[in-house]
């Protein structure tokens, strides 16, 4: 459990007693601490400025907390007429604290209390001392409570000696049933953060303040980490970009070049300083502290140049990227930057990546596949390699028959023409209509530009039979992840009926609509509200990245790019749900600077 102490923002607002604001008091850095007093009671202590107030939580205390993701909460002491609203909490901090509080303030009532009269007479010592983390104690005791206070209540089958004899049975969908209904029992697995000690060390380096760049191989869970991190910096003065719009949608945030300010950064930087220096772009430079770039290895190497001679610019400081924290995200044996003129430069040839980057780590548990000759076949042909034992390997997969319950395998292909094609002629070739789901976007004048980064379409037609992927993580617990494969089997009753899907991993259920907010910079956001799926038979291996797919095909002859094949093959969980039609030893290729950077890091595991 983390430690009970908060960092952020507080507005103060006192009340009248018809509840309007009388007075107001903001402080943009504040220091939020839980405790005790000496006579047990949970203590708020808020320093602002060296001026120290605490608050009791065990009175009447109403939480707030609908916005915590977003690093914000009210607390209101309605007895005292204030209110103190947190901001830019990092949001990982913000939960746990309130978690700490609400259970420690809830195993304090198994105490007897202390009359006004007993604290009054007390000659002990005023103390304060710093909550101790939740533990397995705490949570048995406010188990146990709550299990006497429902057994004192009764239930529908063992009813209170006093109240049995005129009990009724309340009817299934009153609201009487959630009194009587036992509340969930807690568990002792109370931190939110599960990470390993490789993703472990990666966060404590970032909260450190050091530069970093992570890496690992596909499916080591770097998407996963990233999503800790961005929760545990505060929100007002983190940035959180990506080199591609699906890529930035994915993780909450925006396109490199839309932050930047700075066009497709084509321009000479001259011009890119000067398109940076407009007031509402400078602004947002001079509020980042904390920038963020995932999927980096996409990023032009002069691009990432601009990008450090702009931010030392505009904010007048000559420290790398003018004093920002950066922290980059991805793996250069992927996708290589995409450049009209053909030449690639990576990141790492940058003049800028050595004066900002002083710490790399590689992430080496892979959680994607669970066959280790598996996970080792696709570590060689990361680094361009295929020994003759893994090429029998994949070319045994020729045969594979991965089709099953209806569901077939998708096709990975290299051109995202092919993968229309394919799409287009099997959805013509299933009989019946076809039902269109069109999504409802916040500035429908805008949707071409959410076409961009969204990884749904504005309109999706299917179905029954219909091949369909997921295209979000819904319940990682029970299989229903961002590349989940399944197939249409009907549609609920209704005009607007949502789709019924079986999926490979068992679940049979009709799927939703589903939110996604496009950041398209100058703070300008974007939602988009569809169904979480997209056609399956077929996708491009670009589209894929960050997918994790149970039943895939592919054909790798025109593959056309360094670590294109490593990409498409690593999508798979199993050798047995992967079928490759034309393995050739010679699609296999890592870019030879890529190979020399990485012999030459340093890496930290």
């Amino acid at each position: 459990m983390e430690s009970a102490e908060l960092s952020c923002s507080i507005t103060m607002q006192t009340l009248n007693v018809s509840g309007e604001i009388i007075k107001r008091h903001t402080s943009r850095t504040a220091n939020v601490i839980v405790g005790r007093n000496q006579f047990k009671d949970v203590i708020l202590k808020v320093t602002i400025n060296n001026n120290v107030t605490k608050y009791c939580m065990t009175e009447n205390v109403k939480v707030h907390k609908r916005f915590v993701r977003e690093g914000k909460a009210t607390i209101a002491f309605p007895q005292k007429r204030i209110q103190l609203l947190l901001s830019n909490c990092p949001p990982h901090k913000l939960n746990a604290l309130i978690k700490c509080v609400a259970l420690k303030v809830e195993c304090s009532k198994s105490k007897k209390p202390l009359t006004a009269r007993m604290r009054l007479l007390s000659d002990m010592p005023h103390t304060f001392e710093e909550i101790s983390p939740l533990n397995e104690k705490d949570v048995n005791t406010v188990n146990d409570m709550r299990a006497k206070a429902e057994e004192a209540k009764g239930s529908t089958t063992t009813p209170h000696q006093a109240k049995r004899r005129v009990q009724k049975r309340p009817r299934p969908d009153s609201e009487d049933t959630q009194n009587v209904m036992p509340r969930k029992k807690l568990s002792v697995s109370l931190p939110t953060i599960r990470l390993n000690k490789g993703q472990m060390k990666v966060l404590e380096a970032v909260l450190s303040g050091s530069n970093i760049f992570f890496t690992g191989s596909a499916g080591t869970g770097k998407s996963f980490l990233l999503k800790h991190i961005i929760g545990a910096l505060p929100p007002n003065s983190t940035f959180v970009t990506a080199s591609t719009g699906v890529a930035a949608c994915h993780i909450g945030g925006t396109t490199v070049h839309q932050f930047a300010g700075i066009g497709s950064g084509a321009l000479p930087v001259e011009q890119c300083i000067e398109l940076a220096s407009r007031p509402a772009r400078r602004s947002i430079w001079l509020r980042c502290r904390h920038l963020i770039i995932d999927e980096i290895s996409m990023v032009d190497g002069e691009m990432f140049t601009k990008l450090d001679a702009v931010a030392r610019s505009v904010r007048n400081n000559s420290q790398p990227f003018g004093g920002i924290q950066i922290i980059l995200s991805g793996d250069f044996f992927q996708l290589p930057p995409v450049t009209k003129t053909g030449e690639k430069k990576f990141c790492f040839q940058s003049p800028a990546w050595n004066r900002s980057i002083g710490t790399t780590f590689e992430l080496t548990e892979v959680k994607r596949q669970s066959d280790p000759k598996f996970i080792q076949a696709l570590q060689n042909i990361r680094t361009g390699r295929c020994p003759p034992e893994v090429q029998q390997q994949l070319t045994a997969t020729a045969s594979h028959s991965i089709d099953s319950n209806g569901i077939l395998a998708t096709r990975l292909c290299t051109h995202k023409e092919d993968v229309n094609q394919i799409n287009e002629i099997q959805l013509q070739k299933l009989p019946g209509e076809a039902r269109v789901f069109k999504a409802f976007d916040s500035n429908p004048d805008l949707s071409h530009h959410i076409d961009k980064h969204c990884p749904v379409n504005e309109k999706i037609m299917l179905k029954k039979g219909t091949q369909v992927m997921l295209a979000k993580n819904l319940d990682v617990s029970r299989g229903l992840v961002n590349g989940a494969r399944g197939v249409v089997t009907g549609f609920q009753p209704g005009n607007h009926g949502f789709p019924l899907i079986k999926f490979l991993c068992g679940v049979h259920e009709p799927i939703r609509v589903d939110k996604w907010t496009i950041k398209m910079g100058a703070g300008v956001v974007l939602t988009r509200r569809q169904l979480p799926v997209k056609l399956a038979w077929a996708i491009s291996i670009h589209k894929s990245q960050g997918m994790s797919l149970d039943c895939v095909e592919m054909s790798l002859s025109r593959v056309f790019e360094c670590g294109q094949a490593y990409v498409a093959l690593s999508r798979a969980r199993s050798l047995q749900g992967l079928r490759v039609v034309d393995f050739e030893k010679s699609c296999v290729r890592a870019h030879p600077d890529v190979l020399k950077f990485y012999g030459k890091l340093q890496l930290k595991r």
